[in-house]
């Protein structure tokens, strides 16, 4: 139940984010058009690669989204982890992480979590420990005192 819940609310994270990457994309589009039907020269031709440019940095975060999402998808919600892993949801003396995207900070059932990436620093530090082992991260030991 937890898992999913972590899970639900990164695939809005991810749903928020393309929303808002397609948006900006549409409106760049019909920038382009617009741009398309203004004066010719050199002002024209600077427009269109400072549209194109745009264009394609929000292409390729629109791309590591979709990366993000297949990575969500790989995770089984009806398993618990008895190691750290993508899709284990760990618990420490110092905050709670769910292994999956770099989301952020995330409220479920009243307790703070931070999705991160299985390539976090953080992540790294714990991949492959179980529960009642310790880690060392920022010249610090730290507890996992559960895993599901």
């Amino acid at each position: 139940m937890l898992k999913q819940e972590l899970l639900e609310k990164c695939e809005h994270f991810i749903q928020q984010k393309t929303t808002a990457l397609q948006n900006a994309m549409q409106g760049l589009k019909q920038d382009l058009e617009n741009e398309s039907k203004s004066s010719a020269g050199d002002k024209f031709e600077t427009g269109r690669e400072m549209i194109n440019i745009e264009w394609n940095k929000l292409s390729n975060q629109l791309q590591q989204y979709e990366q993000m999402q297949s990575v969500l998808k790989r995770i089984n919600v009806k398993t618990d982890s008895r190691i750290v892993k993508a899709g284990s949801i760990i618990f420490t003396e110092n905050a709670n992480y769910f292994i999956s995207i770099p989301a952020g900070e995330i409220i479920v059932q009243d307790t703070k979590f931070y999705a991160i990436g299985s390539k976090a620093p953080v992540a790294i530090a714990m991949l492959g420990k179980t529960e009642k082992d310790s880690y060392t991260f920022n010249q610090q030991e730290v507890l996992i005192k559960k895993i599901i």
